[in-house]
């Protein structure tokens, strides 16, 4: 039988600076598959702007009666209908954005065309780039402070490519309230773990986006036969006599993993997201989008 997946490098599970030097390499061509995924949906990404209180002209829009925001009579004077001046909601506001560095990203299937690491980069990196495009003020936990730039996902690219070792879930207690966070990672760590590293973020009332990377044979686990699976994070070893015995098991319990975060999400008003890597990234930054610019006064909603 054909080798079904493998790990991206040969890199050891506790050597940090092979690590560093794996992402620093990858970084230049990921950024460039970003920026070229951000000008395929860049014509349907309109920001986060909105009406409220401020000192920025938004727009004029017509007077409706009991409306309490002031006639603008200048421009009510050019014909014949009466208008009032909106002005631009302002607060500060961050979006946090982080990727998994975890070794389990580094697996990939031959069916699919890039590792879950290259993938979640990208559309860690196509994130930073629409936001910057927007004006809006972006963050790395543990790598950079909150900025604002219209080159903002170079800038993070080039931190990137110089950290060597980064934690494998970062600090994410000084992230305050009116933030959003979005989170890309395989998320394969037990479910109550997952929660208990978030659960500062509910607390803090902030918005988060967690968006799954997943690799096909990691869902429908293809193997069959006498099979060594490695755990990437411990090196521990498992030898199935016949792996298709487990399938069945396993699928369910991958289901039900998946089925409970996105759930938890919900109840939180957060947005959980799948992106297959043998499907396009695009697909999930669009269903991202669509999470961040709903009124966060609704429930989020979980894709798969």
């Amino acid at each position: 039988m054909g080798r079904i997946g493998e790990v991206q490098a040969s890199v050891a599970t506790r050597d940090a600076l092979a690590r560093g030097r794996l992402r620093a390499s990858l970084v230049p061509d990921l950024l460039v598959e970003a920026r070229r995924i951000v000008n395929t949906v860049i014509a349907g990404w309109h920001g986060r702007r909105k009406r409220g209180i401020g000192e920025n002209f938004w727009q004029f829009r017509p007077y409706v009666e009991g409306d309490s925001s002031r006639i603008d009579w200048r421009r009510s004077a050019r014909d014949d209908h009466t208008y009032v001046r909106d002005r631009e909601w302002e607060a500060a506001h961050t979006v946090w954005l982080w990727a998994d560095p975890s070794p389990s990203m580094l697996y990939k299937s031959a069916g699919a065309g890039v590792s879950k690491e290259s993938r979640a980069l990208v559309l860690t990196l196509a994130m930073a780039e629409l936001l910057s495009r927007s004006g809006e003020r972006i963050a790395w936990p543990g790598l950079t402070d909150p900025f604002t730039a219209r080159n903002g996902a170079e800038r993070i690219a080039a931190q990137l490519g110089h950290a060597g070792a980064l934690p494998a879930k970062p600090d994410l207690s000084a992230i305050r309230r009116f933030c959003d966070v979005v989170l890309v990672g395989d998320f394969l760590d037990p479910v109550e773990e997952t929660k208990a590293w978030l659960d500062v973020l509910a607390r803090h009332g902030v918005r988060a986006h967690l968006i799954e990377v997943a690799d096909p044979a990691e869902e429908t686990f293809p193997y069959a036969g006498r099979t060594e699976f490695t755990d990437p994070e411990t090196g521990d070893k498992l030898t199935a006599g016949r792996a298709e015995m487990l399938a069945e098991e396993y699928r369910l319990l991958y289901k039900a993993r998946r089925e409970e975060l996105a759930a938890w999400c919900k109840r939180l008003g957060w947005s959980y997201t799948v992106n297959h890597t043998d499907r396009l990234a695009s697909e999930a930054l669009v269903r991202v989008h669509m999470a961040m610019t709903a009124d966060g006064t609704n429930p989020g909603r979980a894709v798969a």
